[in-house]
């Protein structure tokens, strides 16, 4: 019941919706609860996350996100920087507004 990543296509997203709905996937995918989701909560060591759950959010991102950013993709070699839900944050917010036209 996530009502809040259903805003309307073409909205830009901000930081807030952004870590909600990065916080929303994350507690589906690994079966916690939201609220033990912080902006600088690691992967590995705070959320107990494997890589495997972060390809699993990557792709949740990447359908969610897909709708409202045509061609919203995150690059596999970019992988290995998302640490943190902060940096999925700043990354997806980057990608977000470069999808416009960056060569």
């Amino acid at each position: 019941m996530p009502a809040e990543t259903h805003m309307g296509s073409g909205e830009p997203l901000g930081p807030d919706e952004v870590f909600a709905l990065v916080r929303t996937q994350l507690s589906e995918i690994l079966e916690i609860d939201e609220g033990a989701i912080g902006l600088d909560s690691a992967f590995a060591t705070d959320l107990e996350a494997d890589s495997l759950a972060v390809m699993e959010l990557v792709e949740a991102l990447e359908d969610e996100l897909g709708e409202r950013t045509v061609g919203f993709t995150v690059d596999d070699d970019d992988l290995v920087e998302l640490q943190t839900v902060r940096d999925t944050v700043e990354y997806v917010l980057a990608r977000m507004g470069a999808s416009g036209g960056d060569a």
